[in-house]
């Protein structure tokens, strides 16, 4: 089957999608992004996802490429074309094409639109879902306005990197004060020895993720305590659980930080309950 990406009102074979050498986004990562997870062919977040698309938007003062019916209806066509059943929609929004400048471009400049789809047969191996994944800490070195789902993200692929090179799943970034605030492309959880909850408050310091807030609602839902604050790089080490979550992972068992293995180097309850308490959820609101 051909694969097909959305170019500025086109569909087009993959392989010949491109933009304009000097698209804003190409030049100065002057542009916004979201993923949507699809599940068995259907969108899950959809509305929240399309929520904090706007909101980046609007922080960077970045028009609307089209209205959400047509972004919706630009998604499902893209899904159709390339059968995807399981995987994401990827959707990138710059300031558009126009003379080097650091200001912005003339108004009426159209912004560029570009989606792309990802296919993948399972969203975690059994093993990362069985025994859990490892994570090591690294400083933060991102810019100040960490809330809005920008498309600059040279500090995340040296993360990345630093956490592949070492074995590991993921990185968890650490503010100067040792606190964690997130993962390069994750939110971050421990369970204290209370059974408490924990990740970081929503702000200007972390992505409020959109699984991330889905999860908070089903914690509350099930009866679990929770605190959002920020939480030490120590007390990461001595909790009785940890997990990531993104689109792409949902909730997955964190066993190892920085070598050292959480709790008895199982998955915990919490992680194992809230994520399959998200994908049946996903599955009923998607349905």
């Amino acid at each position: 089957m051909a694969r097909w990406a959305y170019v500025n009102g086109r569909y087009v074979p993959h392989a010949l999608a491109a933009v304009h050498v000097e698209d804003r986004g190409f030049q100065f990562a002057d542009g916004v992004y979201e993923v949507v997870t699809v599940l068995d062919g259907r969108f899950a977040d959809l509305e929240g996802h399309l929520a904090r698309l706007h909101r980046s938007l609007a922080e960077l003062r970045l028009p609307a490429p089209a209205s959400n019916r047509v972004l919706v209806f630009v998604m499902g066509e893209l899904v159709r074309r390339n059968g995807l059943r399981n995987g994401s929609v990827y959707m990138q929004v710059t300031r558009g094409v126009a003379p080097r400048d650091f200001r912005f471009p003339p108004a009426g400049t159209p912004p560029t639109l570009v989606m792309t789809t990802r296919s993948v047969q399972r969203f975690a191996t059994p093993e990362q879902v069985e025994q859990g994944v490892s994570v090591i800490t690294i400083p933060d070195i991102r810019w100040g306005r960490r809330d809005i789902k920008s498309v600059a993200l040279l500090p995340q692929v040296l993360g990345k990197q630093r956490a592949a090179d070492a074995g590991a799943f993921e990185a968890w970034m650490i503010d100067p004060d040792w606190t964690v605030t997130e993962g390069c492309s994750s939110n971050a959880w421990i369970v204290t020895g209370q059974g408490v909850l924990v990740t970081r408050e929503p702000g200007m310091r972390i992505l409020n993720g959109v699984t991330r807030l889905s999860l908070l609602r089903l914690a509350r839902e099930g009866g679990i305590p929770v605190e959002e604050r920020p939480f030490t790089v120590e007390e990461a080490y001595g909790a009785r659980e940890a997990f990531l979550s993104s689109a792409g992972t949902f909730a997955l068992p964190v066993t190892r930080i920085d070598g050292r293995t959480v709790g008895d180097g199982r998955p915990g309850p919490v992680a194992t309950t809230l994520r399959a308490a998200y994908l049946a959820d996903a599955a009923r609101r998607s349905a």
